[in-house]
């Protein structure tokens, strides 16, 4: 018998750890449709017969995140058999409440208590056998991370299938009639299993449940005096906080009785937060990690296996074979060059820093799982405040540092419209996967050493920190930044089969792009390289200067040159990287390839000085994104006016940056002459400084307005 189980519950709950669980690899990653919402959904282990839908983490079902929206319209739409809601077991007067939502909807519903070892552990006693009784609603104490008692979670789940369900009790006798009274003067709602939910969300004044019910006019007019007599009632103009009150009492009420605690007792996260957001150990920790990861990643990983992966492997293997081979079945040399020089070059020098970007994205998997960047988002936001931003700007950043896109799309659980506007301009300034490949390249050619890598990373910070100081003293975005509330999640031990999982959806996400995009833009590199400018093939060992590419490249370079990258092969790499930031290392790869030269860093290193390879990576990594991005900005500001402000800004600001780094360095690194464009970095500067501490007008504004008032 088929069989859909949804899995809801709060975030941090580990919800997903149950579903990776549960479904093993028989899993599919995608999208809500419409939204940008991640949607998994899988089938039960040896049982192809249960599907299990893991939907968005949230508090509530109110509409007021995309994740909230999501997850209501799929159950009140596409009602599953079962829910089983995932509880923090050690935090359950917060979980219940979600529970006492769900079970207003009709759906037959499991209470999975998770995290119950932990529980243990913590000296909390928990009558799991009275809340149940209590609530109406079958409990299963569960570890899913352990994989505990999961067998029994399902056996009670497939009981529940196609069973009677009734609605926690979790408002008083008056409130309950009244609530009774307006489903009774609904006639489209007496029929309805859901009918308690429509009820609360017309109390509440929800506009989206409320489009979805037929209600005469009539009908209405009977509610509203309901509802009003209601009100009055309780002394309160607000139905939605009435209910949130109602249902919090209830839920105290019942944890009081069915859960002890042990007094004076310290958990080990307390323990450990001692440390980790410790006012003034916390960020020298944070700096101290992120370096960590980075030399695991670049100093370890990828200068042990890089030169087995990439130059042997992928630079030397795998291209020496495939021409081999495409000789001997009597390949044309255009058709061989095309794909060795070409598609393999192209697409190899990508793949080629899969070990980094698979040990970069494992070494955040694990972070995230053991709970610990939830902490720095807390951590920063006293921090980002002095800087025009606040915590919840930094959550977009982080997950950035994966791809722009999704960081961009998370900026919507931003209220504030100016912080959001604000934290879309500059998320891209963080290095995403596709940079850290550009960063890698230069590391190794250059630099030569792993901890320049990582300085891009706060390279990144500073950006967005002098962008907040810069923006935020504009009418534009003036104003108080969005006070920052988030759950800090227990300390656990990391979670092997969430992290593995993790790291592979993204690291597939990755070889993805370089089968699609990169492939498709190595193609056209590879033409514009060998076909002149009088529209003839070039021999392939002729110089590539001649070609269009060069050609192109020449008409832009004049810009850049002030930037200390003026020649025709950066320009170009620096403008195909707006269709992926990949195609960069992509240029130099298939340029090199062609022309048989000594090697990608060879050709790096004969381009670039340390200071124009710094000015080259700011700009790169600052400058406007790729075309992904691009539509997610335009998407998210929903104006054109804004999109444009926001890709001339990022334009504007990159070039002035990378002016800056390349004239000041040209004189106190490489010790060459001042010039004129030394003054006018000087100037620039200047211009920087008077942006970053000048008054903020919108705020002496209020102080005299402020001052008036008390005057009067």
């Amino acid at each position: 018998m088929k069989m859909r189980i949804a899995l809801s519950g709060n975030q941090n709950s580990g919800k997903t750890t149950l579903f990776n669980f549960l479904t093993g690899s028989n899993q599919y990653v995608g999208n809500w449709p419409g939204v940008t919402v991640e949607k998994k959904e899988g089938y039960l282990k040896n049982d192809p017969d249960i599907q299990i839908i893991d939907l968005p983490g949230i508090y509530s079902l109110s509409p007021y995140t995309l994740e909230e929206v999501v997850t209501r319209e799929y159950l009140l739409e596409e009602k599953p058999d079962v829910i089983i809601d995932v509880l923090d077991a050690s935090n359950l007067e917060r979980n219940l409440y979600l529970a006492t939502q769900l079970s207003e909807i009709g759906i037959p519903i499991v209470l999975a208590f998770n995290m119950m070892d932990k529980v243990r552990k913590s000296n909390i006693k928990i009558n799991t056998g009275y809340i149940s009784k209590e609530l109406g609603i079958p409990i299963v104490e569960i570890s899913a991370a352990r994989g505990e008692n999961i067998d029994e979670l399902i056996r009670v789940a497939k009981a529940q299938n196609k069973a009677d369900t009734d609605h926690i009790h979790s408002y008083s006798k008056d409130f309950e009639r009244k609530l009774i009274e307006i489903e009774n003067s609904i006639a489209s709602l007496k029929d309805k299993k859901s009918k308690r939910w429509y009820s609360t969300k017309l109390v509440e004044d929800d506009e989206k449940a409320i489009k979805d019910l037929e209600i005469k006019e009539d009908e209405r007019e009977k509610v509203n005096v309901i509802i009003n007599d209601l009100l009055k009632t309780y002394d309160d103009d607000d139905g939605e906080s009435i209910i949130i009150d109602q249902r919090y009492k209830y839920i105290t009420d019942v944890v009081s009785r069915a859960v002890k605690k042990e007094d004076n007792f310290e958990s080990t996260t307390e323990k450990i937060d001692k440390i980790a957001t410790n006012r003034y150990l916390a960020i020298p920790l944070f700096i101290l990690i992120i370096f960590g990861i980075y030399y695991i990643a670049i100093g370890l990983v990828n200068d042990k296996l890089g030169p087995i992966w990439a130059d042997g492997f992928l630079g030397e293997t795998v291209p020496s074979y495939a021409r081999s081979f495409l000789e001997s079945i009597g390949t044309s040399e255009f058709l061989t060059n095309l794909l060795v020089d070409g598609v393999i070059a192209g697409v190899g020098s990508v793949l080629g820093f899969l070990p980094l970007v698979a040990s970069l994205e494992l070494l955040i998997a694990f972070l995230e799982d053991v709970g610990y960047m939830s902490r720095i988002a807390f951590i920063l936001d006293r921090f980002f405040r002095k800087f025009g931003l606040s915590g919840k700007s930094f959550i977009p950043l982080v997950i950035g540092t994966g791809c722009s896109v999704p960081g961009i799309m998370s900026t919507r659980t931003i209220e504030n419209d100016n912080d959001r506007r604000m934290t879309i301009m500059v998320t891209s300034f963080m290095p995403c996967g596709a940079k850290v490949d550009i960063i890698a390249m230069f590391a190794a050619a250059i630099f030569g050493q792993w901890w320049f890598a990582p300085s891009f990373y706060f390279i990144g910070i500073i950006a967005v920190l002098i962008s907040g100081l810069i923006l935020k003293k504009t009418s534009a975005f003036s104003g108080d930044s969005t006070p920052f509330v988030m759950e800090l999640p227990e300390y656990h031990l990391p979670v092997l089969s969430n992290i593995a999982m993790t790291t592979w959806h993204r690291v597939v996400s990755f070889v993805k792009r370089a089968g699609s995009i990169i492939l498709v833009s190595s193609i056209a590199i590879w033409f514009l390289q060998n076909i002149s400018t009088d529209l003839h093939l070039m021999d392939f060992t002729q110089d590539s200067s001649k070609s269009i590419l060069a050609f192109i490249g020449s008409i832009f370079s004049p810009i850049f040159k002030p930037l200390g990258f003026g020649d025709w092969m950066a320009t170009t790499a620096s403008f195909l990287g707006l269709v992926a930031k990949e195609v960069v290392v992509s240029v130099y790869a298939i340029i090199t390839s062609s022309n048989g030269d000594a090697g990608l860093y060879e050709a790096v290193r004969s381009n670039f000085t340390t200071v124009s390879a710094m000015s080259f990576l700011i700009f790169n990594q600052l400058c406007v994104p790729c075309f992904a991005a691009v539509g997610a900005i335009r998407e998210e500001m929903n104006s054109k006016k804004w999109t444009a402000f926001t890709l001339l800004y990022q334009f504007t600001f990159a070039y002035t940056m990378s002016f800056m780094v390349y004239q000041f360095g040209r004189i106190f690194i490489l010790k060459e002459a001042a010039n004129l464009a030394t003054l006018l970095a000087g100037l620039v500067f200047i211009g920087y400084i008077y942006l970053i501490f000048r008054k903020d007008k919108s705020k002496l504004k209020v102080g005299k307005s402020n001052l008036q008032d008390h005057k009067e």
